[in-house]
């Protein structure tokens, strides 16, 4: 693409605070992560909004007209609304002028538009959006998939997930053999449904992930596992619970520590303390999921996403186009199909 600095194509016109609070976002993460952002939407809206920030001179602004409603169906929708935001910056990136889109919008059209647009990595049969929470050992975060793309799986499905996932924990969050977990009604191997028991054997069977066993839901913040696969309907209930959770947890904190003068006190001298505790809980901080198995680096962010998730989402971004993950799952997939083809060759 002839530059080394990341090309961020943001779907300005998607999400429940666009295209405002997407701008900021945006211009936050030009200005501090040194990424070059393309802001896709209707240049009018886009421009208005670039007018409050003193940062915006010669930011690129491409041309999109309309964009995916939620209430809409994605599919008949993207075929519809050709020129909508969505398929505008999926298309930069199919085209190669951009490394990367980010959507707070349509959730399902963004899959979507990322599948007819860029296609599936080969040998990958569904694409997976991995969410990173955090855990109970500091500076050790699990990722979970998939939280929302495949309501329905196959056993397969989850082996392929459980490599993306792996890949990403390796290359990106920097953990050295990936320990593997499958989301669980309990750590027996006998336990579970017919998919948990497949998904089980194929995972344990597999030599090029390290699958350590089931992982109970109170498993999930132990620190113990670093990939845990489950299908997406699973996924997407305990990643709301999660969030839900974190602003629990937060919003006690505001309410009891400012209590009385000592709390008064206490509060204002434990401020560091409580701002690292909102950037390990709320997920805000973390800017999205990361739609795994595409051929190209999407990222579907919250449809309440405000600009430090936005922020979020582009760092998400450009850590997964530095560190090539689409072609590291691609590589690795393509390591294991041959390996599984000479041991049948040999057999």
């Amino acid at each position: 693409m002839g530059s080394t600095r990341a090309r961020i194509a943001i779907d300005a016109m998607g999400g429940d605070h666009a295209p405002g609070e997407i701008v900021a976002g945006a211009l936050r993460a030009r200005e501090e992560l040194g990424v070059e952002v393309l802001l896709v939407g209707d240049p009018h809206r886009v421009e208005a909004a670039l007018q409050h920030h003193s940062s915006a001179a010669s930011l690129e602004i491409v041309p999109a007209e309309g964009t995916v409603e939620m209430g809409e169906e994605p599919l008949s929708s993207l075929k519809r609304k050709p020129k909508a935001s969505i398929n505008v910056a999926m298309e930069l990136v199919k085209q190669k002028q951009a490394d990367a889109v980010v959507s707070a919008g349509h959730s399902g059209a963004a899959m979507a538009a990322a599948l007819l647009r860029l296609g599936r990595l080969k040998g990958i049969d569904r694409p997976a959006i991995g969410a990173v929470f955090p855990t109970l050992i500091a500076g050790k975060p699990v990722i979970v998939l998939d939280v929302g793309a495949n309501v329905d799986c196959r056993p397969k499905f989850l082996e392929q997930f459980a490599v993306m996932g792996s890949v990403y924990s390796e290359y990106v969050l920097g953990v050295p053999e990936p320990k593997v977990g499958l989301l669980n009604i309990g750590e027996e191997e006998c336990k579970g449904n017919e998919l948990a028991l497949r998904a089980h054997q194929l995972l344990q069977e597999n030599a090029h992930i390290s699958f350590i066993g089931n992982a109970e839901g109170r498993d999930v913040l132990s620190g113990r596992f670093d990939v845990i696969v489950c299908d997406g309907f699973v996924g997407n209930v305990l990643l709301k619970f999660a969030e839900a959770i974190g602003e629990v947890a937060l919003q006690i904190l505001r309410e009891e520590l400012p209590q009385g003068m000592h709390g008064k006190l206490g509060t204002s001298l434990l401020k560091p303390n409580l701002k690292r505790i909102k950037q390990r809980m709320d997920h805000a901080e973390h800017g999205g999921g990361l739609l795994l198995g595409v051929d190209g680096v999407c990222i579907i962010s919250h449809g309440s996403s405000q600009a430090p998730s936005i922020f979020n989402a582009i760092r998400l971004a450009r850590e997964a186009v530095d560190n090539r993950v689409s072609e590291r799952i691609q590589a690795s997939y393509t390591r294991q199909k041959s390996a599984v083809s000479s041991q049948q060759g040999e057999d």
